[in-house]
Order: structure tokens, then sequence, then C-alpha cells
């Protein structure tokens, strides 16, 4: 919980306006999603984000 603390705290202090989580979809290559950073916060970090995966080769497509 630290962490996410420290990583709220740098969002503020930084004037940070959008953030991008990095992943490897099942074949190994690098997607992102970016939020604002009013979407951000403590349970979104210690949770997850949802997002759509059917537009990521190898999730389940609509």
């Amino acid at each position: 919980m630290a962490d996410v603390k420290a990583i709220m705290k740098m969002i503020e202090e930084n004037d940070v306006q959008y953030v991008d989580f990095r992943f490897s979809d099942p074949r190994g290559k690098l997607q992102h999603t970016a939020q604002h950073v009013s979407t951000v916060d403590e349970d979104l970090l210690t949770e997850g984000i949802m997002f759509d995966g059917s537009s990521i080769a190898g999730w389940k497509g609509i």
C-alpha cells in the first residue's frame, strides 16, 4: 500500500494528466491503455482496470 500512496503523491506533485498502463498480451506483444488522472485512485491501482480486450490479439473476440 505504501507504493500506491507514493504513486498517488507523485501524480499530484508532478501535475500528471494521464497515466499510461502497459502490459503484454498473451503473445508477448506490448499493449497499453492511457487513463485520465481523474480516473486513477488507490482502488484502481490495487484492484486493476477493466477494458475491452476484444481488440487485443489472443483475447476474447466480440
